[in-house]
């Protein structure tokens, strides 16, 4: 072998060795990773806590339909009872009122023709007092009829539940972690991740009779029967543990 050939069989020898030994520590990565993504004695669980909460607030929507020759002349008249309404609302301690769905449209006859136009207007007194709102419902009977009822939960009621249940959600999960870990024959455990979360039954509306005025003052006058509810408050807390 001549002095030329030698020198480029060492060259090679020398630029091959470093190529092996930079591939060694890719190759360990690689495994690294295979073995944190296959972990061992993981669980998963997942607990809840509920409870009924009394509903504390009130809504009751009160409303006036009415026909008319032209839409002009009934808008007039539906504000008249709206806004006569409001401004009885007003004196009223406890009890909050605000304009609901306002409606006009036409009503036609066998040709297509516009025969009239018929209305609706709605205000609505929301309260956490129910005696007070039932009691101004019935008094404002002769402006307005009585639409519907519905009870819900204020903001501060469901927190309220929320943060008792969050702790009964936690010491069930904790409980049931304790418990499956002693099962598989661990000491213990230790939490990788875990979510809190939130949840509850929408309020249902109750239906009412519409109330007319009928000449006779102290049946007008009569609260209206109003009685709330429950609303479900649920807690949920899911997530995994490591089992050790």
């Amino acid at each position: 072998m001549t002095k030329k050939s030698a020198l480029v069989w060492a060259l090679a020898g020398a630029c091959a060795a470093p190529l092996a030994l930079a591939l060694t520590p890719a190759d360990a990565n690689a495994q690294t990773v295979v073995q944190q993504y296959q972990p061992a004695g993981v669980l998963s669980l997942n607990a809840q806590a509920s409870a009924e909460v009394p509903q504390d607030v009130v809504d009751i929507t009160l409303f006036f339909e009415q026909e008319a020759s032209d839409p002009s002349s009934l808008t007039g008249t539906l504000n008249q009872h709206a806004d006569q309404a409001l401004q009885k609302a007003k004196g009223v301690a406890g009890v909050t009122a605000r304009t609901g769905a306002f409606s006009i449209y036409p009503s036609t006859d066998r040709d297509g023709r516009i025969s009239a136009w018929r209305g609706r207007t709605e205000i609505v007194l929301e309260s956490h007092d129910f005696a007070a709102a039932s009691k101004l419902a019935g008094q404002l009977s002769s402006i307005m009829q009585v639409g519907n009822v519905q009870f819900s939960l204020s903001p501060e009621a469901q927190r309220a539940a929320e943060q008792k249940l969050t702790g009964q959600a936690i010491a069930s999960f904790r409980q049931q972690a304790t418990a499956a870990a002693q099962a598989f024959g661990y000491s213990g455990y230790s939490i990788r991740e875990v979510n809190v979360g939130h949840g509850g039954v929408p309020p249902r509306p109750v239906m009412m009779m519409s109330m007319r005025a009928d000449g006779n003052s102290a049946k007008a006058a009569a609260p209206v029967p109003v009685e709330g509810g429950t609303s479900t408050v649920t807690v949920s807390v899911s997530g995994s543990v490591q089992m050790k």
